[in-house]
């Protein structure tokens, strides 16, 4: 049978894969945040952190730390997923573009994701309405007050982490000195996109075992619709048809996704890790960008399509904002093309250069 979800990454949720000692091996650790106010207006009154390094911080003169790279994931994945052959593989090894001997790579959970606090973890959905703002928040809290990291070299990230890039980069505008969104765009989440979160949301409540979010066994039929209509957001039609060319290749792929992603998502979680994007607009702060900004997206991207036009609008309200549309290849993979740097990893070394300090 062919490996016919290789190319499906679920909003960078993706399987660890082993790879050769070719940088310092990542350095896992927890961070707790005491009374965590979040926008909602609820706290936690313990809020844990998960992150990962690689290599080791240094400082320039100034005292500011130098070469510290933050890289945030995307909805339902966590920082592990960084650490594929695709992507760690082929940044972070000696002589390569965020080779982890010279840069301090930073990799988190987000709040509700991976190791990180989340619904799951027993208050279901009692848990705080979290939403980007309040991820970025403690991140940077995590960032300052416990790796003592007071400036980043690059912020970049994935679908919500490219989100996330945006707004780091008006939140906090004198921290980085550049940013790279993959996979995203700088406006509020409406449309067909809004939409298909909201569907994700409804299909599992819809769900009578879901039993307000207070179930024992997941509620398997809303949690099968909710993961279908995430494939089909994040999908790539050239890839699937070449993966799954006949009836009976295309009804088993879907079998066996399903089955799989079943088997490691969380209903509660997946609803909030959705609807944490519900206030997300960075499209009125554009212009407090001072970073070098370079996006990428890719003209297969569903979740993002280009012939919106919205990309094109709102970069030119950012200062030293540049915005790069890869073409559909035989190697884009749709939204999940955000994490293949073998293709886009030149124009992270343009931004690298625009950047240096001079």
């Amino acid at each position: 049978m062919r490996k016919f979800y290789a190319f499906l990454i679920l909003f960078s949720l993706s399987t660890f894969v082993s790879f050769g000692q070719e940088y310092p091996t990542p350095v896992e650790g927890d961070y707790v945040i005491e009374n965590f106010q979040f926008e909602s207006g609820e706290s936690l009154p313990k809020l844990n952190l998960h992150y990962r390094t690689i290599g080791k911080p240094t400082k320039g003169i100034d005292g500011k730390v130098n070469n510290a790279i933050l890289i945030k994931h995307g909805t339902t994945g966590s920082g592990k997923g960084f650490l594929s052959s695709k992507f760690g593989g082929n940044l972070f090894g000696s002589g390569q573009l965020l080779d982890a001997n010279k840069y301090f790579i930073i990799l988190t959970d987000d709040i509700g994701h991976g190791d990180s606090s989340k619904p799951s973890d027993g208050l279901h959905m009692s848990f705080p309405k979290y939403t980007y703002d309040d991820m970025v928040l403690a991140n940077y809290k995590l960032l300052t007050e416990h790796l003592n990291v007071n400036h980043l070299r690059l912020v970049m990230g994935t679908s919500m982490g490219g989100m996330q890039s945006w707004v780091w980069g008006y939140t906090y505008p004198d921290f980085m000195d550049a940013i790279m969104p993959l996979a995203s765009l700088p406006i509020e989440i409406a449309g067909r996109n809004r939409m298909q979160r909201d569907l994700i949301a409804k299909l599992i409540e819809m769900d009578p075992e879901w039993k307000k979010g207070g179930y024992t066994a997941q509620p398997k039929v809303g949690l099968s619709g909710a993961i279908g209509q995430l494939m089909f957001m994040v999908s790539s039609p050239l890839q699937w048809q070449k993966s799954a060319s006949t009836r009976e290749e295309a009804e088993e792929m879907l079998d066996k996704l399903i089955e799989r992603y079943s088997s490691i998502m969380d209903a509660n979680d997946m609803i909030y890790a959705f609807e944490s994007s519900r206030f997300y607009n960075p499209a009125p702060h554009l212009a407090k960008i001072k970073a070098p900004l370079l996006a990428v997206n890719s003209a297969d991207d569903q979740v993002n399509p280009p012939e919106l036009g919205l990309m094109e609008k709102n970069i030119q309200l950012v200062e030293k904002g540049k915005y790069i549309l890869l073409p559909i290849t035989d190697l884009t993979s749709g939204h999940g093309t955000h994490s293949n740097p073998s293709i886009w990893g030149k124009y992270l070394e343009e931004l690298l250069i625009r950047s240096e300090s001079k």
